[in-house]
């Protein structure tokens, strides 16, 4: 259980690599151009890496439903997950980013949580 709980920081940064890789690559900039990135897309390596992380994170999750501390959270962020990529599989490029974003910062303050209560249980 304790192993699961000490990953979570990596997760924590993984979701702002991911919130920066959104940016990056479905930001303002290219939404202004008319340019429609899902067409361009990330190079292989880049895809290939973060595929690989998105499973490992969700592996994650559902691993963290069986220790009894987090769940509430675990919880949480699986919905979000699960709910954001609902929304954004129907929305328009423009909303897609705005989903993507709040979907990540939900997500982030679910594995602050979860720190926390880790912490305090020290």
């Amino acid at each position: 259980m304790d192993f699961l709980l000490y990953l979570s920081p990596l997760c924590l940064v993984f979701e702002a690599w991911q919130l920066f890789v959104a940016e990056r690559y479905l930001g303002i900039k290219h939404i202004e151009k008319g340019i429609d990135p899902r067409r361009l897309g990330p190079g292989e390596p880049i895809a290939f890496a973060w595929s690989t992380a998105i499973f490992a994170y969700w592996l994650w999750m559902i691993l963290m439903l069986i220790p009894a501390s987090g769940r509430i959270q675990i919880i949480c962020m699986l919905g979000v997950s699960l709910l954001g990529y609902s929304l954004r599989r129907n929305a328009g490029l423009r909303w897609i980013l705005v989903i993507l974003t709040l979907e990540g910062a939900i997500r982030i303050g679910m594995i602050i949580s979860l720190l926390g209560d880790f912490w305090r249980k020290l």
